[in-house]
């Protein structure tokens, strides 16, 4: 006898932008700031949509990128992480979402933002949008 399906089951698969926006409530989780979600789609064939994440430290980044992993693995495994040994700059390629993780000096020293600038942001909740970092002092 075939076993009916419920409303409670769980998706298995995410669209690309249900899998951006996921890495970002993911990584707000571990709070992570100035997180930025773009569609890429029209502007370049790497991927449709990057995320760009700011943490404060190598760990911070290094647990951001690790939630994201594992939060995500239900939905198939990424493709390759680079960077997470050293935690200043972790890329993470699911082949339709890029994920960035940086420290602040050297995001602004890349300036991915400026560089996909003419990508449109998809909409954040709003206390993702609003995630700021906390003073250093």
């Amino acid at each position: 006898m075939p076993v009916k399906k419920t409303e409670t089951d769980e998706k298995t698969t995410l669209t690309a932008a249900e899998r951006a926006l996921k890495c970002a409530e993911l990584a707000y989780d571990k709070k992570a700031y100035d997180i930025c979600v773009r569609d890429i789609s029209r502007v370049s064939s790497i991927a449709d949509y990057m995320v760009i994440i700011s943490g404060s430290s190598d760990k911070q980044n290094q647990a951001i990128a690790d939630n994201i992993r594992t939060g995500l693995k239900k939905y198939g495994k990424v493709n390759d992480i680079e960077g997470a040994n050293d935690g200043k700059w972790i890329v993470m390629d699911y082949g339709d979402v890029l994920v960035h993780i940086f420290h602040d000096q050297i995001r602004r020293y890349y300036d991915l933002d400026g560089l996909w600038g003419m990508a449109p942001e998809l909409e954040l909740p709003p206390e993702i949008k609003a995630s700021r970092k906390e003073s250093d002092y």
